[in-house]
This record gives C-alpha cells, structure tokens and sequence, in this order.
C-alpha cells in the first residue's frame, strides 16, 4: 500500500507493507530511491508514523544519498546470474570457511547460498551459516572479512565488543572494511 509523509519538509512516498512474521518494525531504501516499511501485522498506522519521524535523519540521508547516485550505472543482476553463479560461491564460501575456521575452531551446520537484496551473510541460532551468491563479485579481502564475520557470529550471536575481539583477530582494520562494505551495498540489487 502507498503512503506519504512529511518529514522535515521533505514528502516522502513509500509501500507500507505488513507481515504477521516480522516481530518488528523493518525500514529499507533501495538504490531507485523507493521506501519501504514493513511493520508487525498488530501495530497501527500511528506507529509507523513515529517510526519513520523517529528515523527521519536516517531516512533523508539515504533517499539523498540515493538521488545523488541516479546518474550512475548500477549493475543489476537476475534470477540466472543467480543459479549461474550459486555454485560457484558455495565452493569459495566453504573453501574460505575451512582456511579461516582452522583458527577459530567453531562448529557448524550447513552452509547456504542465497540471492538477497539487502545482506551479504547471516548466522542462524542452529549454526546455519548463510552468504549472498554476490560475494563472488567483491574483492578478496572484503569477501574473506563477511565470511569470517559470519563464522565469529557462531561464537558471539551478537555484535558485541567480545564479537568485534574475534573479528579483530583476523581483520584487524575490520572498522575500514565494514566501511567500504557499506558503499558496495549497492551492488546486492
């Protein structure tokens, strides 16, 4: 569902959407410059409202960064570069994932392979280790930094300075990676 809002003397339109799933209020602005909410299925339209004013400076800021950047080529890439590549990157995640766990020494489940929109990895509670196919298309150090980051999650389910600590073990610049991780973001679309 469209909506609008006034923030800051700033209209902004975004796709209000509602899950029962999510436990709690999600924004995302993508590189087009479109705005979505997604919201619990039991809060009301107030509560958006609040929400986005609460995150308004956030908001602005990634819509102008977004604006900025219309000029410029974005790859975008297809449910065939997908099953294209997907194989490809589950042979380095798990390459990359025994050389460092040599290390760490963590156990694990499974590792998967997704085409996502807005992450690069993720850690389940089950120790499912979860990466983007895109991986494939970073430099090496950047894409070794999100596998070790994933594989620290096993030990620290959280982003704590014990987490950072084990991080920093191997990536001991991990602040500038993380950086520079931020401005590929916009490759995922």
């Amino acid at each position: 569902m469209q909506k609008s809002i006034n923030l800051d003397n700033n209209k902004i339109t975004y796709t209000l959407k509602q899950s029962r799933r999510t436990r709690r209020m999600r924004l995302a602005v993508y590189c087009d410059g479109s705005v979505v909410v997604t919201q619990p299925y039991h809060l009301g339209e107030s509560v958006v409202e609040k929400f986005l004013s609460d995150k308004s400076a956030w908001l602005l800021a990634k819509v102008t960064f977004f604006k900025q950047l219309q000029d410029r080529e974005i790859t975008h890439y297809s449910k065939a570069d997908y099953l294209k590549y997907k194989q490809s990157a589950y042979g380095l995640a798990s390459e990359r994932l025994a050389y460092y766990n040599r290390f760490y020494q963590f156990s694990f489940n499974r590792v998967n392979i997704r085409n996502q929109k807005t992450r690069w990895g993720s850690c389940s509670r089950k120790g499912n280790l979860n990466f983007n196919y895109k991986i494939l298309f970073l430099d090496h150090k950047t894409r070794d930094y999100i596998i070790v980051h994933e594989l620290c999650h096993l030990k620290e389910f959280n982003h704590s300075q014990r987490f950072w600590g084990l991080v920093e073990k191997i990536f001991p610049d991990w602040r500038v990676i993380k950086k520079e991780l931020r401005k590929n973001s916009l490759i995922l679309e």
